[in-house]
């Protein structure tokens, strides 16, 4: 009978996996098919399995074999990964480092601002059990509940493996390195125990677990749940390759995706430097390009505290101790509360709110917990229109769910001029964010960038622009040259209540600000101009 399927951690079929069905009548072996489905001769009932392959580590399950219930066996390939857990904390508390890998290893702990920073060894790790740093994913689909790394076998004090966060705020990166010379890092975000700064700065950590994909979903690959069967050839099977309208989003519930999870996308590389272009296809829009934010504020000496955004849901920034906020690259996903808040204390408490990104606030995001998120995505299509029942357009998903993020960042992501990249035209400049710069109406700036998979410009990737729902007096200072339209707009807006928000609308802008020497000054003038 089919007792099942059996994947990698991408949900990907592995076949000629070795299977041992241990029951009371006895035990019967199978193999996987290409499919990486399991047949074996036994009745329904409960198992204790042995399974395993090559380049894969091993395992036991219990397990019950139903009829008409495929169960889903997973396996986690052999190699070098890791997480901290929380992944976010404040100075003085402790996070726990779960690394997997199938030799000894050691393990660093860095600062990058200005530039890579040691701060000190953490240790070398290793086990008298052959593979015993080996970790074990659950079955079934753990981007819901979270890949639980050092649950087995970690219990003692002996085998701890805690690191107090430093005094100093920041973005840290633990190195890990295997004996063989296999390389992974992986953030930590530490906040100030109490705020030390006038600026706050917030990693997009609810953005960097939507495109993570570890486990074999994201909020782009199977975004609702997982099909039934594990992926074969993805251009065949994925609807995001499969559908003309590359509808990722066609359902209106979606299972949530857990942050208990190592998130590969976030890996910088040890040799990679502030200045260095960023390569990678997903560091240039998550934490790489938001360390050149973070480096070239150090570089200028703004001094600054640095939140992830998972704290500010969970009320742990108090956000009245600080004149700025700055949202930075891509900070896409958001809870209605987060916004609720950051509203009243931009429109009513005199918040002065700076957005360096694109597509922000686009979608809203539920907290089931500590660490499992819904993304509601409702049903939705960036390429076609989605209508009221009024008849009116909506302008994002957060639009759909609850109102258009254009009401307090002045501009809202549209489609048109999407994975392209071009400079910036002024149109305003006798506004004071151009002070010094030289430039005149005009004049293009924002040329230069390090974002190499959209190069062109500081206006690219994904772009915002002033919509109908864009506050009455919002500011258009300069827009990017993208075909189509496309162009990103800069803009201002002042709420009576005293506060203000600066939006670039671009998610290159963090990768031109270390090169280009206007988009450098606009950002030093604003951010000056708004902590007075």
């Amino acid at each position: 009978m089919l007792v099942g399927y059996v994947s990698n951690e991408r949900y990907v079929a592995l076949g000629d996996v070795q299977f041992e069905f241990r029951g009371r009548s006895g035990v019967v072996a199978a193999r996987s098919n290409i499919s990486g489905a399991v047949y074996a001769d036994v009745a329904p009932g409960e198992y204790e399995v042995v399974l395993g392959k090559d380049g894969y580590g091993s395992k036991i399950v219990t397990m019950g074999v139903r009829e008409n219930e495929p169960y889903h066996f997973r396996l986690l390939s052999d190699g070098l990964l890791g997480y901290m857990w929380p992944k976010c904390i404040k100075s003085g508390e402790r996070s726990e480092f779960r690394v997997h890998a199938v030799e000894e290893y050691e393990v660093e702990l860095w600062r990058y601002g200005a530039h890579k920073e040691f701060i000190r060894r953490i240790g070398t790790y290793d086990e008298h059990g052959p593979r015993a740093t080996m970790q074990i994913t659950p079955d079934g689909d753990y981007t819901q509940t979270g890949v639980q790394w050092n649950k087995h076998g970690y219990h003692s004090l002996a085998m701890g493996q805690y690191v107090e966060a430093p005094e100093r705020s920041g973005l840290y990166y633990l190195h890990a390195r295997s004996k063989s010379g296999r390389f992974f890092s992986f953030p930590w975000v530490v906040a100030p125990r109490t705020p030390q700064n006038k600026i706050a700065v917030f990693a997009s950590d609810i953005t960097w677990n939507a495109y993570n994909s570890f486990g074999g979903r994201s909020n782009y690959i199977h975004a609702d749940r997982f099909p039934p069967t594990p992926t074969i050839n993805s251009r065949l099977e994925l609807k995001r390759y499969t559908e003309k309208e590359h509808r990722t989003y066609d359902q209106d519930d979606y299972a949530p995706l857990s942050l208990d999870r190592p998130d590969p996308y976030n890996h910088i590389d040890e040799l990679e430097q502030l200045t260095d272009p960023i390569r990678g296809r997903q560091g240039c829009h998550m934490a790489a390009a938001e360390w050149r934010l973070l480096g070239w504020m150090e570089q200028k000496k703004i001094a600054y505290d640095y939140y992830s955004e998972t704290q500010f849901h969970f009320d742990q920034v108090p956000l009245d101790e600080y004149k700025v906020l700055v949202l930075s690259t891509h900070p896409e996903y958001w809870s209605i509360d987060m916004y609720r808040r950051l509203k009243a204390w931009v429109f009513e408490r005199g918040g002065r709110l700076m957005y360096l990104g694109g597509n922000g606030l686009n979608c809203e995001v539920e907290f089931l917990d500590d660490h499992r998120i819904v993304y509601q995505n409702t049903n939705w299509s960036h390429s076609e229109p989605q209508f009221a029942p009024d008849g009116r357009e909506y302008e994002s998903r957060f639009d759909k769910r609850y109102e258009s993020e254009a009401n307090l960042l002045g501009v809202v992501f549209t489609f048109d001029g999407i994975m392209t990249a071009a400079p910036y035209r002024v149109i305003d400049s006798g506004h004071w964010c151009f002070e010094g710069t030289g430039l005149r109406n005009g004049d293009l700036f924002g040329e230069r960038s390090l974002h190499q998979r959209v190069p062109g410009g500081a206006s690219g990737h994904e772009t915002d622009k002033v919509s109908a729902q864009s506050p009455d007096n919002v500011r258009v200072l300069a827009q990017g040259l993208n075909p189509g339209d496309g162009g990103a707009h800069i803009v201002i807006h002042e709420p009576a209540g005293g506060g203000a928000v600066f939006s670039v609308g671009s998610i290159c802008w963090p990768s031109s600000i270390l090169v280009d020497d206007a988009v450098s000054r606009i950002t030093e003038n604003v951010l000056q101009r708004f902590v007075e």
